[in-house]
Order: C-alpha cells, then sequence, then structure tokens
C-alpha cells in the first residue's frame, strides 16, 4: 500500500462510528485521487516501449548540456594558447592575456551562472520549460560568435560571461522538465543524461581542443547550440506545468504523447494519459484551494510558500550537501587535473590526462544511469564519500612519500585520483543536482531549483578560487588530497544523518516528508514505530469486528462501520 493509501486507512480505523459515516461523505472527493493514483502506479506500464517516449524526451532536453560540458571545460584549451604567446613574446596576431586576465577567463561562466539561473527559474514559470530551453540557444551562440571573433581579451571575457548566462537557462529547465514527465523509478536515471551530456561535451572539448585552434573549437560549438534547439520542437511542454496554467487540452495532448505506448489499464475505461490528467486536475484544484484558503499570489505567494516547511528546509539541506560536494575536490580536481597530475609526476600529455578524466566521469555517468534507477539515494551518496575519502587518502599518501624520496611509484596517485572520479559520480557528484528539482513543490519548483542551483555554482566558484590558499594551508598536493578525504567523510555523515530518501516516490510524498521532518535519521525511527503501533491498532479492530463486539441501534450505521472496518 502507497504511503497516502496507508494514512487514509489509519484514519478510518481510529474515528469512532459516527465520525466514520460523516467523515467518508467529506473525504470522498481526496478517495477519488487516492484511486487515481493507484490506477497509474498499478497500470504502468513497465516495458521499455511504453518508456521510450519519456526516455526520448529526456534526451532532448539534456542535449543542450553537451554545449554546457564544452563551456567548462574550453577554458582549460584556451588559456594554454594564451599563455604560449605570452610566454614565447609572439607576434603572430593572437591575443595574449596575464594570469590574472587568465584566471577571469576560467571564472567568470561560474560567477554570471547564479544570475541566469534565477532569471531562467522566473522565466520557465512563466513562458515554460522547453520555451526557456529555446531561450537559452539566443545568447549562447551570441557568447560564442563573440569568443571566436574576439580581437582582445575583454571580448572573451564577455563572451564567456554570455556563455555562462545561457548554460544556465538552458540546465535548470531541463532539470525540472525531465522531473515532471518522468515516471518516479526512472526519474533519476533520466535525469542523470544530463551530466552524461555534459561529460560528452568535456570528452569533445578536449579532443577538439588537442588538435583544433580555439577559434575553430568556438565556431564549432555554435552547433551544439542550434542542434537541441530544432529538436525540442517535437517533444510536448510539461503537463504539470500546462495544467497549472490552466491549458488543459494541451496537457492532455500532452500526455498522450508522453504515454502513447502505455496498454489500456483493465477494468477502467480512461486510458493512462486520461488517469494522469485526471490527477494532475485534483491536485492543482487542491493546492489553488489552499491558496485561496491562506490568502496571497503572485511573488508574495511563492514567498511564502518559501517560509513553509516545505519551502526552507530543502534549500537548507542541499545547501549543506552542496557545501560538502564542492569542497569534497570533486570540481577542483576537475578544474586543475592538469596541476594535479604534475604535482605528482606523472609524464601523461595534459590534454590526453583531462581527456581520459572526461571520459571515466562519461562512462560512469552512463553507469550511474542504472544504479540511480535500481538503488536509492542515500546508501549511493554515503558510499560515494566513503570511496571518495579512501582514494584521496591512498593518494596524498603516496604523493607525500614521493616529496619525500621514499616511493617512486607515481602512478598510485594517478590512479587513485581516477577512481576517486569513479567514486564521485557514485553518489556525491550527480544526486545533488537531481534532488535540486525533486525536494520541491510543484508552486515554487522552477525558482526553486534555480535558486539551488544558483547556491550550487557560488560555492563552487568559492572552492575553485580557494584552490591556492588551500595549498598553501594545507603544505601542498598531499596535505589538500587529506583535506578533501576528512570532507568526503563528513560528506557521508550529514547525508546519513539529514539527507531524505526520494528513491521511486511521488513528488507529493516527498514535499509531505519536510511538513514535520527535518532530521532523517529520527524520522525514519518515528516512522518504524507508528507503522508498528498501527499494525497492532489494525489487528485489534479487525479482532473486534469480527467478534461483532461493537453494536449499534441503527442497522444502518451497524453496516457501515462493518465496511470500514473491512476496507
Amino acid at each position: 500500500m502507497d504511503p497516502i493509501g496507508a494514512s487514509c486507512f489509519s484514519l478510518h480505523i481510529e474515528e469512532n462510528n459516527r465520525a466514520i459515516i460523516e467523515e467518508r461523505k467529506q473525504d470522498r472527493k481526496f478517495s477519488e485521487i487516492i484511486v487515481s493514483c493507484r490506477s497509474l502506479s498499478h497500470y504502468d506500464g513497465r516495458t521499455f516501449k511504453t518508456l521510450l517516449p519519456q526516455i526520448m524526451a529526456a534526451f532532448i532536453a539534456a542535449g543542450y548540456h553537451i554545449v554546457v560540458g564544452i563551456s567548462l571545460a574550453y577554458s582549460a584549451i584556451l588559456i594554454p594558447a594564451l599563455d604560449r604567446n605570452v610566454t614565447n613574446g609572439t607576434e603572430d596576431g593572437e591575443i595574449t592575456a596575464t594570469k590574472t586576465e587568465c584566471s577571469w577567463i576560467a571564472s567568470v561562466l561560474v560567477i554570471i551562472i547564479p544570475l541566469g539561473a534565477l532569471s531562467g527559474g522566473v522565466i520557465m514559470d512563466i513562458v515554460g520549460r522547453l520555451n526557456t530551453l529555446k531561450l537559452a540557444a539566443i545568447p549562447s551562440v551570441l557568447g560564442w560568435c563573440l569568443i571566436a571573433a574576439a580581437q582582445n581579451v575583454p571580448m572573451i571575457i564577455f563572451g564567456r560571461l554570455i556563455v555562462g548566462f545561457a548554460a544556465a537557462w538552458g540546465t535548470s529547465p531541463a532539470i525540472v522538465y525531465i522531473t515532471e514527465i518522468g515516471r518516479a523509478d526512472m526519474r533519476g536515471s533520466l535525469i542523470s543524461s544530463a551530466p552524461t551530456f555534459a561529460s560528452l561535451g568535456m570528452v569533445i572539448c578536449f579532443l577538439k581542443g588537442w588538435f583544433l585552434h580555439w577559434r575553430t573549437v568556438a565556431w564549432m560549438s555554435i552547433a551544439y547550440c542550434v542542434i537541441p534547439l530544432l529538436l525540442t520542437f517535437f517533444i510536448p511542454e510539461s503537463p504539470a506545468w500546462l495544467v497549472s496554467k490552466g491549458r488543459i487540452e494541451q496537457a492532455a495532448k500532452s500526455l498522450r504523447w508522453i504515454h502513447r505506448y502505455q496498454p489500456q489499464p483493465e477494468n477502467r475505461h480512461e486510458t493512462m494519459a486520461e488517469l494522469q490528467l485526471q490527477f494532475l486536475q485534483r491536485e492543482h484544484q487542491a493546492k489553488l484551494e489552499k491558496q485561496a484558503k491562506e490568502g496571497g499570489s503572485g511573488g508574495l505567494a511563492k514567498l511564502k510558500e518559501f517560509l513553509k516547511p516545505t519551502g526552507y528546509k530543502p534549500l537548507l539541506i542541499l545547501f549543506g550537501l552542496f557545501f560538502f560536494q564542492q569542497f569534497s575536490g570533486i570540481y577542483i580536481t576537475l578544474f586543475y587535473s592538469v596541476t594535479f597530475f604534475k604535482e605528482v609526476g606523472s609524464t601523461l600529455n595534459p590534454y590526453l590526462a583531462s581527456t581520459f578524466i572526461a571520459a571515466v566521469r562519461m562512462a560512469m555517468s552512463c553507469i550511474n544511469t542504472y544504479m540511480l534507477r535500481t538503488f536509492h539515494r542515500r546508501p549511493l551518496v554515503i558510499v560515494s564519500g566513503i570511496g571518495m575519502a579512501i582514494c584521496m587518502g591512498f593518494s596524498g599518501l603516496f604523493t607525500y612519500w614521493i616529496k619525500q624520496g621514499t616511493s617512486d611509484a607515481n602512478w598510485v596517485p594517478v590512479m587513485m585520483i581516477l577512481l576517486y572520479v569513479v567514486t564521485s559520480m557514485v553518489g556525491l557528484l550527480p544526486i545533488p543536482w537531481t534532488m535540486t528539482a525533486e525536494l520541491f513543490p510543484i508552486e515554487i519548483r522552477g525558482i526553486a531549483h534555480s535558486i539551488a542551483y544558483s547556491i550550487a555554482n557560488l560555492l563552487m566558484f568559492a572552492a575553485v578560487q580557494s584552490y591556492w590558499t588551500l595549498d598553501y594551508w594545507f603544505s601542498g598536493a598531499a596535505g589538500i588530497q587529506w583535506f578533501f578525504t576528512v570532507v568526503s567523510l563528513m560528506a557521508s555523515f550529514y547525508a546519513f544523518i539529514f539527507l531524505p530518501e526520494t528513491h521511486g516516490k511521488k513528488l507529493s510524498d516527498i514535499t509531505s516528508y519536510f511538513v514535520k521532518n527535518t532530521i532523517y535519521l529520527v524520522s525514519s525511527k518515528k516512522a518504524n514505530l507508528a507503522a508498528a503501533q498501527q499494525a497492532q491498532k489494525k489487528q485489534t479492530v479487525t479482532r473486534v469486528g469480527k467478534k461483532d463486539i461493537v453494536k449499534s441501534q441503527n442497522g444502518q450505521k451497524e453496516k457501515l462501520m462493518d465496511n470500514a472496518v473491512n476496507s
């Protein structure tokens, strides 16, 4: 029995005869929603064919992440070219840059993303998820054109600024869209296609940078902006968003496309799409009635939603999770991968090493698609943090021995860093990003996701910028790797205590969790105790009903009581 159904059953059991008879009429409308939910869960097809439309829509929506991956890795191939001109003192007409200018070229992309994410969150709630994706292509193309045709460093920085702004518009709506169209048990796997495409973009960028001029790479990147734009015209808008805007006919059409291969539910006259539409309408109507009762609309209503436990609790939990993610070294090792390999004395080609790390990330993203579908979120994050700590601990130890001259096994730190990337992809890297759209209610999901996304990027900027400071504080590569070890262990501990489980749960159930719960470790114990007590009450009431001890002067009331107990 699903949690909502169990809750309703418990309510009927615990009420007395008179209350049950009266509340059966009052709860009839809500019971219809429960029936719809159960019908959706019971009749949902589990074959690959039934999932094909969702997979296709998710891949198209996430396709823009390829150019996002290219933009993240582009500074790695651009900065060496600019530094080479400065070092050699050539006068070949190419742009030269100082170290300070190079640092801004690398970091400006991350700085602007929060602004783009916040504005994108507002826009996606107004014009829709897919329309925001289409709009993202415009600044992206302009930014890449500016970089490719740049005549000086400010033009490159401004182009990177525009590209970063567009990246936020292209990523947040995609995650929210996939969250709203994906089946509950497939949602994590479908969302993981986004980082997979981003990793693919990194691989493409490093490979092209190895052989092609940086201007050529920039011109070619325009294609990765235009192609996803064209493909979005072949998939429907989010049904949940359409229903929230009162566009019922379009929502019905969208659901028919998404569930086009779903079989006809047994013993039901409605199709799967019709059942889903009924549930979305009833859920939306219930929320409208709740909002009307509480008062407020527009921006004020959204602000009130953030002041509720369902708004601020997931935001605080995500802040902590992203803090540990960023300072565990996941993105620091990505941005400074060449430096890391040099610190341990590796003789690998920097482009080859960077390509190899990006390829490992991409391969693990594909594997992670299966893992997110099969395993729960919390265990994956906990295991990931422990694995990262082990890998970084051994890498730091061997780096220290190499620096001391007591070991020449330079391959060990390199191998440990690669295994560290593998273990990070198990949970701590992808899961926080997937949860930014899962934990919030539909009323603020768009803007809440954007806020969480902005916080994550600000923390990323702080972590990447703090690398040399951390390196100084902890006396080199060995010390900083041990710092990453400690933070990774703290991430596992944090997830064990606070992180709620979302795997296979309805978005409404995830939202309801935050109403009375904050610490998951405590709430799970309470839930187990409540379930045991409820099971005992159920047995007691059933036994009483069977023995016909409950009497009533009104025969009709006695019949209704029997039905309530047996339901």
